[in-house]
């Protein structure tokens, strides 16, 4: 009963210490600069594009988020 154990003991050894997980390489891209402004200032003109509210001023499209206005692509 004894080696019964021992075997059984190798057996799961065995399998904890081999691995089936194989190393994946993570390529992170660095964190573009974003523009942010704490006020909008009095003259922005709130605009929808494709469904979404954007605020616009000095001929560029914002954002509103948390921090304040976001710049973004349109």
């Amino acid at each position: 009963m004894k080696a019964f154990y021992i075997l059984i003991l190798a057996i799961i050894l065995s399998f904890s210490i081999s691995s089936c997980a194989t190393r994946t390489r993570v390529v992170t891209k660095p964190a573009p600069s974003v523009t942010v402004v704490k006020v909008a200032p009095k003259k922005h003109r709130i605009v929808t594009v494709r469904g979404k509210r954007y605020y616009y001023w000095n001929g560029r499209h914002y954002r509103k988020t948390r921090r304040g206005y976001v710049y973004v692509r349109i």
